[in-house]
């Protein structure tokens, strides 16, 4: 069975999270996604009853919900994501170091402008 784009997507969100330290409520990662909570929880639901994420309530206040990956979750983005990174393998191939250098100077000089302007949109 194929994986929905936004179920991986959410995988990415949720995966990062941890690795950061940082585990997504819903709600939070109904932010990070663009989605409703409402259209979350049925996510949510889909990837539980995969085996692909948990919901815990290991917070003081019981109330709140954190999302946990489970260790098949990995395999489950992998399978999704490999085929597109050998695409994007073959695609940067045709090009010479210096062009890939010149490219990863480019799109780090965007990011960072990128992340500055939003950084002082959300700072107003």
């Amino acid at each position: 069975m194929r994986m929905h784009g936004t179920d991986a997507v959410a995988i990415v969100e949720i995966i990062n999270a941890e690795e950061r330290d940082q585990p997504l409520t819903p709600a939070r990662l109904a932010e990070r996604i663009g989605l409703t909570t409402g259209a979350t929880s049925i996510l949510l639901n889909r990837l539980e009853q995969a085996g692909h994420v948990v919901r815990t309530r290991e917070h003081s206040d019981r109330r709140i919900v954190t999302l946990r990956s489970t260790p098949g979750i990995h395999a489950a983005a992998a399978d999704f994501y490999e085929p597109l990174g050998r695409l994007l393998d073959a695609v940067l191939s045709e090009y010479s170091p210096a062009d890939l250098g010149r490219i990863a100077s480019i799109t780090g000089r965007l990011r960072s402008t990128m992340h500055a302007y939003m950084s002082d949109v959300e700072s107003r």
